[in-house]
């Protein structure tokens, strides 16, 4: 039996993207981060001026589908909600953590551990 490494997760966004013909892009995948990913973007003139643009371009590389979306960039990433924004760093932070996109829960009467998925709910 092989252990089959997952690498790219599903997600919604609580809110979506809307592009100019006013179609909402809620649905896309993102990948686990590479090494270059984390590193390259450090180079970019843009982080180095401001250190927070990081997130902005790590996300761009490892978002690898929104909606019909194509492609995937900075200029798309600065544009989303800033809900959507954090739930996507969270969702980075987790995947390439813990290898999952759900959060670790503990049952509070018996210590039970085990997994949640999250996934944002209508009107949020």
């Amino acid at each position: 039996m092989s252990d089959v490494i997952k690498t790219e997760f599903p997600f919604e966004l609580p809110i979506g993207y809307t592009d100019k013909e006013g179609n909402s892009h809620r649905h896309g995948v993102m990948r686990m981060a590479t090494a270059a990913d984390e590193i390259l973007p450090m180079k970019d003139p843009r982080v180095r001026n401001n250190p927070a643009y990081l997130s902005i371009i790590l996300l761009a590389r490892v978002i690898t589908r929104l909606g019909s979306l194509d492609p995937i960039n900075t200029d798309l990433v600065e544009q989303l909600y800033s809900q959507d924004f954090a739930y996507l760093q969270d969702l980075h932070h987790r995947i390439n953590k813990t290898g999952t996109s759900a959060h670790q829960a503990t049952c509070p009467k018996c210590d039970h551990r085990f997994e949640v998925a999250v996934e944002p709910t209508e009107g949020r």
